[in-house]
């Protein structure tokens, strides 16, 4: 599927004076990698702001992701490269030819936000968001992990009542790349009738299940050792491949208690009883649905981080809130779930743990100090800009004390 993408929607050739300037900067970029201090690991991060608050918040993951590395013995390279609505204005296209390169070529790239009503009445393959697509397709990742955490010191910022909220710790695997959003075939015609009909296709492939399954089992082995797998087996024929292939992986995976529910059910149960949830596995438009259902349990999307993975390769790490064009440039931003999708590249894209740890700790440390962006401010808390919140959080990552939750 995620080649089929890539081959539908192509980037163009830019400018030659782009590609040359790129071209000379690529050559210092591989010799610094090259090697690493003594003692030392050394990788390769690509940058991509985006638009809106997204050089903003990535500005300020970066400065912790390399702070909580020099901790841990972990040196980083970093080269920003331009997507979305900053390279269509910089180049023509969405996704330059040397943003794939240097994609394809880094070990995780960390991405801020794409899009703006500056593109909005971009044709198709001139929008923002075909960047983003690109860019899945490039580094083929079928994995999106969504976790959804209610920390205590935002209880009440959630719309549901304490009772409900209070202790939610649930991850989303949503399989990103096959299904209705990707099936084929789709499009719009004429019917004999001379009315307009509009069709898609719900289409799985057993390797497709299968390596969403696994991902899922083995997320849910690292956390708590239960899977939910949601799909709609009682009605869509894909739904019921779906559930066969996962329940036949679940003998390899013994330590891991395997249940399934119904799509419609699970919306229900999100916001009736979401603490009986750890991981949940399920297709993607269903993912796309629910993961952003789960998020709100948390009060704001601002706070929340995710995670798109491949088989091998490079993995994409970013915020799932928007681009905000309406606070951009104005200090307004919550860096924080770019932040933590820092520490998800850490954890998931590099298995450097005890740096990721660090992150996480330090983003507890500073709302126990009371530091609120203004989408999770509340009485008694003190309302800093997006600056500030990411300059507490760097002081404290350094801290070797872990945060009380």
């Amino acid at each position: 599927m995620a080649a089929a993408l890539q081959t539908n929607i192509r980037p163009v050739k830019v400018p030659a004076t782009f590609r040359a300037v790129n071209k000379q900067s690529l050559a210092p970029f591989r010799a610094r990698c090259a090697v690493a201090s003594p003692g030392k690991k050394r990788y390769n991060i690509t940058l991509l702001p985006g638009d809106g608050i997204g050089p903003e918040v990535v500005s300020i993951a970066k400065n912790v992701l390399q702070q909580a590395g020099s901790l841990e013995g972990v040196e980083f390279s970093f080269r920003e490269m331009p997507i979305g609505g900053a390279a269509l204005d910089l180049v023509g296209v969405p996704l330059p030819e040397e943003t794939i390169a240097a994609a394809t070529e880094s070990d995780a790239l960390l991405l801020g936000a794409i899009g703006g009503y500056k593109w909005d009445n971009n044709e198709k393959h001139l929008r923002p968001e075909t960047g983003l697509l690109q860019i899945r397709a490039a580094l083929k990742v079928f994995a999106n992990l969504r976790p959804a955490t209610v920390l205590p010191q935002l209880v009440d910022a959630s719309t549901l009542k304490r009772e409900v909220a209070e202790g939610v710790d649930l991850m989303v695997v949503r399989e990103l790349t096959g299904g209705i959003y990707f099936g084929e075939p789709r499009g719009i015609k004429t019917n004999e009738n001379g009315e307009e009909v509009g069709f898609n296709t719900e289409v799985y492939a057993a390797h497709e299940i299968d390596r969403i399954a696994r991902v899922a089992f083995e997320t849910a082995r690292k956390r708590r050792g239960k899977l939910c797998s949601v799909d709609k087996a009682n009605v869509l024929e894909a739904s019921i491949l779906w559930r066969k292939r996962v329940t036949a992986l679940a003998s390899e995976y013994p330590d891991v208690e395997l249940s399934h529910m119904y799509v419609d059910n699970a919306a229900m149960q999100l916001v009736r009883d979401p603490k009986q949830f750890d991981t949940i596995v399920t297709n993607n438009i269903f993912g796309d649905i629910l993961s952003d259902e789960a998020s709100m349990i948390t009060g704001s999307i601002g706070m929340l981080p995710s995670a798109s993975l491949s088989d091998s390769g490079p993995g994409l790490f970013e915020p799932i809130h928007g681009s905000a064009p309406d606070i951009a440039g104005q200090d307004k931003a919550n860096p924080l779930a770019t932040i933590l999708s820092a520490a998800m590249l850490l954890k998931y894209g590099l298995g450097e743990e005890k740096a990721a740890k660090r992150i996480e700790d330090a983003v507890l440390v500073a709302l126990n100090n009371g530091f609120r962006t203004g989408d999770i401010y509340s009485a008694g808390t003190k309302l800093v800009g997006c600056k500030e919140m990411g300059e507490e959080v760097l002081k404290s990552v350094d801290s070797q004390v872990p945060a009380s939750v």
